[in-house]
């Protein structure tokens, strides 16, 4: 299965360097879209409702420390991404690849999964509450565009 570094490094490479925060918010909706559109998750390393939007840890724990970061510094393989699966992720990059590392925290503040999973938890508080496939799924299908 494709790992979140693979899918972090084909993000790079399609997008170039950016801020570790962005590339974690374009991760987590490449998961998301993923659960809807092929109907599987992309990676199996679980996602986090931390304090700025949606967390992959284990994907931070290699860029911990950095503010920006390049497909050279993840390690990933982004040749083991299915074509499938590349074709979800460039759609997502097409409608959030521009967008700024704020402007996607701030969406996923205003969306279902990451404010279910901190339940009580105050803002700017630790939380690493798990954000489920089935909370991401349920909420991202909601959005997909109904057939007439």
């Amino acid at each position: 299965m494709t790992t979140v570094r693979d899918v972090a490094a084909y993000i790079l490479q399609k997008q170039g360097r950016m801020t570790t925060m962005k590339l974690q918010k374009l991760v987590y909706y490449s998961q998301a879209w993923s659960l809807v559109w092929d109907e599987k998750p992309l990676f199996s390393e679980k996602i986090e409702a931390w304090a700025n939007g949606p967390v992959c840890p284990e994907l931070y724990g290699y860029h911990r420390g950095f503010y920006t970061v390049d497909d050279k510094e993840m390690g990933g393989n982004s040749s083991v991404l299915e074509p499938e699966e590349k074709e979800t992720v460039d759609a997502v990059l097409e409608y959030y690849g521009e967008k700024s590392a704020q402007w996607l925290s701030d969406l996923t503040h205003l969306e279902a999964p990451w404010n279910d999973a901190r339940g009580g938890c105050q803002r700017g508080e630790l939380c690493t509450t798990e954000i489920t496939h089935a909370s991401m799924a349920e909420f991202y299908s909601s959005l997909a565009y109904d057939e007439p």
